[in-house]
């Protein structure tokens, strides 16, 4: 069973994702919270595998509470959910952790989808807006990885699998999967062998 926390302001929408996640069978709702604040004290209490995350919330936003929820409970993948596509938003909310990106009126087919494909470690992203993740021409003056994350690229780059590269750091193949899908999203890559050849192209990215 993969242990889900449901964060969102709307009890109806709250209610209705929790019905739709617990009839798959194989996903447990370990707790809920109304904003972002709440998901924070809830998440260190229950320590969910993924987090379902409203990006919109009163009292603490999406973005925010994503920074705070990983600090309690740092295993998490979480998802930000929203009903709307604004670039700045949605990086934002992946640079302060986010795993993946799924829309409110996602098919109920998709949202189990995205939260399995989390709870592995991938990066579920909706493909209605993932043009907005590409990078900008003002994106492409810095990259935005984190010193982890470029030390994953380099190591990639290098040819070694995940399982080398969790050996060489000292982390969880799960964890270097979520470094890897934020590289992918950053660099504006689709795969590992494209963010090599990235890497060997901006040298300059990994100091």
């Amino acid at each position: 069973m993969i242990r889900v926390l449901v964060v969102d302001d709307h009890a109806m929408v709250r209610a209705g994702l929790i019905a739709l996640l617990e009839a798959s069978g194989t996903i447990e709702i370990v707790g809920q919270a109304a904003n972002g604040a709440e998901a924070i004290a809830v998440a260190r209490d229950c320590q969910p595998e993924v987090v379902l995350m409203d990006l919109s919330m009163p009292v603490m936003g999406g973005g925010e509470a994503t920074r705070e929820v990983l600090k309690v409970a740092p295993e998490a993948k979480v998802v930000v959910l929203t009903s709307f596509s604004d670039r700045d938003a949605v990086k934002a909310a992946l640079r302060a952790g986010a795993i993946g990106y799924q829309l409110k009126d996602a098919e109920p087919t998709e949202l189990l989808a995205a939260v399995r494909a989390a709870a592995q470690g991938y990066a579920p992203v909706d493909a209605r807006v993932a043009g907005v993740l590409l990078p900008t021409a003002a994106d492409r003056e810095g990259d935005g990885l984190s010193p982890r994350e470029h030390e994953v690229l380099e190591l990639v780059a290098q040819g070694l699998a995940n399982k080398q590269i969790g050996r060489v750091l000292g982390i969880s193949e799960r964890t270097v999967k979520a470094h890897l899908g934020r590289i992918f999203r950053e660099i504006g890559v689709l795969d590992r062998t494209s963010a090599a050849l990235w890497a060997r192209d901006n040298p300059s990215g990994q100091q």
